[in-house]
């Protein structure tokens, strides 16, 4: 498999560089998790990166590559098909149409 040295930014892994594996359209995955151990035994803790792109080329505008900026939040949004129905709004409590 080939592999790409992407750069972490943001987070503990600020500023390394690491080998990433590429699918086969030739770019890394979308996330990155780094499960981290717990010292003291309990479940290890999940560091989430997103996959960002570096920049853009001055004359052209064509994207540089990618790199990898840090989600303190730690969650990964759910995937949204395009044929699913949007999420109903909250109903207000109170008197109803009259």
């Amino acid at each position: 498999m080939r592999s790409e040295n992407t750069p972490f930014e943001g987070g503990p892994m600020d500023g390394r560089v690491l080998p990433v594996l590429v699918g086969p359209t030739g770019h890394p995955p979308k996330w990155y998790e780094i499960p981290v151990p717990d010292a003291a035994g309990g479940p290890p803790t999940v560091l989430l990166y997103e996959r960002v792109p570096a920049g853009y080329s001055k004359r052209l505008g064509l994207q540089k590559g990618w790199k990898y900026a840090y989600r303190p939040d730690g969650v990964k949004p759910k995937l949204r098909w395009p044929w699913t129905r949007p999420k109903p709004a909250p109903a207000e409590d109170g008197p109803g149409p009259q």
